[in-house]
């Protein structure tokens, strides 16, 4: 089965609990059957319609094929004579009890298997819940920055909560469809055959007739099933860019709006899922109504086999009775299931297109470690484009180890993407980035960002502690040290001004701190990392003036000795840098010293006496 296939991966680490399920479902099945037929030597003790045999059956073997006849007569007159003998030595009553122990062993059998085969396959659906949430987080977080350019993230977050789900409430689903629920068909409808076959095959005129109908219903279930996944995508997205940006919605009072935006996606959600739950809904009444429709022909049928050709017992006709209603059980269990399993194809196929998605990133078979920086940063002849424009355009720095190297310019020159390509967050399209004379490209991703401390314009923080965030991608670090490291950039003072110190949770996205806070514990957290090459993202640029100063003597302190790539608007923050490149439009149109440039009376110059530091 296709869908099995595609998630053969995740199921295979569980097969033995799958095997389990199936062993006990074809119990199951089997103890279904024979609870209906164990009914009949009941029905006939109580209407006295029991064959009596005063002699013991003897069993003669088989031989050969043609001896198999001989199964079915011998069962029946050895239980012929025993509730014969029962009767006659106890009286009826006593017979009577029996055949209701043997039926209520019987149900108790098929109960217990039920519930065994229900136990094991427990396991297996969670267990392909846990590793499918736990892949595609990965494969999440793995993927490169630019496939979230493109994708929204809230559509991300269905796959991973809603159509993993899915999934998960097909995939028993799907098990019941290929075993339990089709060998209690088989089950039955042999113990029908071997009770009457004329009868059965009657029924059979009408099987194909209900498979079409049903058929009929599901055919574009998939498909609506689909547009649901992907509608719950849309409003999960537009809230997740509700809640990102609750401040700026408050602010220019755009809440109208959004509710507008979230309103529409609703609605249409609303409208799928109503198509969607009709077609799912008349799967149920309709193989119902089938199944009582077949039953109706039966009675009228068999009736006249009892009553008028006398080739069929009352008790035998009751037992055949229960066996076709047994069967419309498990045939309104297929029919729903199936359009279960259509709707976790589609919620597969989501996940999956996540999963396969090959990113463009990935480590090379042969790509090296490198766990230090010895010389040089090239940056030779670069060209790189987000979309169709180039933001850089054969761009050319060397940074010396321990050099300090700024890049300023106005806004859109293309500084923080220099940032992107150092640290492999994006490849370039044309030229190479090396390090110590080997293209990042043939270096391991991780090896690349151990080499590399992170400050960016945005101080992205985590709902966990300060001591969490400050640490973050370190596991053996000392208390001490990360007081060193929040000393280092200022921020020692006032998280001890906190509640809880060190160990208080500043909440999603650091909301309970104020714009330079949180900067600062982002320094800390470069800091503490201690890398050879440190890369400072307009680092003070949410600061206040005194917390820049005394923030912009600790970067340098930690900077002295350290290669560093200071990418600043405030021009005040780099004058200090061995080599200022001044950007335009994706090129270089000055570099040198602070007081160089200031020399050439260009470019630098008019941004320096713009901001009036000169």
């Amino acid at each position: 089965m296709d869908y099995i296939k595609k998630l053969s991966k995740f199921i295979l680490p569980y097969k033995k609990y799958a095997y389990l399920n199936i062993f006990f479902n074809v119990l199951y099945a089997l103890f279904s059957t024979l609870g209906m037929v164990s009914l009949m030597p009941m029905i006939n003790v109580l209407f006295d319609e029991t064959e009596r045999l005063t002699k013991k059956p003897v069993w003669k073997g088989i031989n050969n094929l043609d001896d198999f006849s001989n199964i079915k007569p011998y069962l029946e007159d050895s239980l012929n004579y025993f509730i014969t003998t029962t009767s006659e030595q106890q009286g009826p009553q006593h017979a009577l009890l029996y055949m209701i122990v043997l039926i209520v062993g019987i149900f108790l059998f098929k109960n217990l298997f039920n519930y065994l085969a229900l136990f094991y396959i427990t396991y297996l659906r969670n267990g392909v819940l846990k590793d499918l949430r736990n892949n595609i987080y990965q494969k999440v977080v793995n993927l490169p920055i630019a496939y979230y350019s493109e994708k929204r993230k809230g559509d991300v977050i269905a796959r991973i909560s809603g159509d993993v789900t899915q999934v998960q409430i097909s995939l028993l689903s799907v098990l019941e469809l290929i075993v339990k629920e089709p060998l209690t068909i088989l089950f039955s409808i042999i113990a029908m055959f071997i009770i009457s076959a004329k009868l059965t095959l009657f029924v059979f005129i009408f099987i194909p007739v209900s498979g079409f109908i049903i058929s009929k219903i599901g055919k574009r279930l998939k498909k609506h099933s689909e547009k649901v996944q992907s509608e719950q995508g849309v409003f999960l997205s537009t809230l997740e860019e509700t809640l990102s940006g609750l401040k700026v919605i408050k602010g220019f009072n755009a809440e109208p709006l959004f509710n507008k935006k979230f309103q529409e996606s609703t609605s249409r959600f609303f409208k799928f899922s109503n198509t969607l739950g009709h077609r799912q809904n008349l799967a149920s009444p309709t193989s119902e109504f089938l199944g009582i429709a077949t039953i109706s022909i039966l009675l009228w049928y068999g009736g006249s086999m009892v009553l008028v050709d006398k080739t069929l017992s009352g008790g035998a006709f009751i037992g055949y009775m229960a066996l076709a209603y047994t069967i419309l059980t498990p045939a309104k269990a297929i029919s729903k299931a199936s359009y279960m399993v259509k709707a976790g194809n589609a919620a597969a196929d989501r996940v999956l297109a996540v999963l396969n998605t090959e990113s463009p990133l990935e480590d090379k078979p042969d790509a090296i470690e490198k766990n230090s920086f010895d010389n040089t940063i090239s940056i030779e002849n670069i060209s790189f484009k987000y979309q169709d424009d180039y933001v850089l355009k054969n761009f050319s720095i060397t940074v010396p180890k321990g050099k300090t190297v700024a890049l300023v310019g106005q806004s859109g020159s293309g500084k923080s993407t220099i940032a992107n390509l150092l640290t492999r967050f994006y490849d370039i399209n044309d030229g190479s980035i090396k390090i110590d004379g080997v293209d990042i490209r043939n270096i391991k991703k991780a090896s690349i960002r151990g080499l590399m401390g992170l400050v960016t314009q945005d101080s992205i923080l985590f709902n966990d502690t300060i001591k969490n965030n400050i640490k973050l991608g370190i596991e053996n670090v000392s208390e001490q040290e990360i007081i060193e490291a929040a000393k280092i950039a200022n921020a020692y003072e006032f998280i001890m001004d906190l509640p809880q110190g060190f160990d208080t949770n500043i909440g999603d996205g650091g909301g309970k701190l104020s714009g330079g806070q949180k900067q600062r514990l982002s320094i800390a957290r470069a800091v503490l990392k201690n890398p050879p090459i440190m890369i400072l993202d307009e680092a003070t640029s949410a600061l206040d003036t005194e917390s820049e100063r005394a923030v912009q003597v600790a970067l340098e302190n930690m900077m002295r000795n350290r290669t560093s790539i200071v990418i600043a608007h405030r021009l005040s923050t780099i004058k200090n840098a061995d080599l200022i490149v001044v950007m335009k439009k994706g090129e270089i149109v000055e570099q040198g010293t602070h007081q160089e440039l200031l020399n050439k009376n260009g470019m630098y110059k008019k941004l320096v006496q713009m901001q009036s530091i000169a």
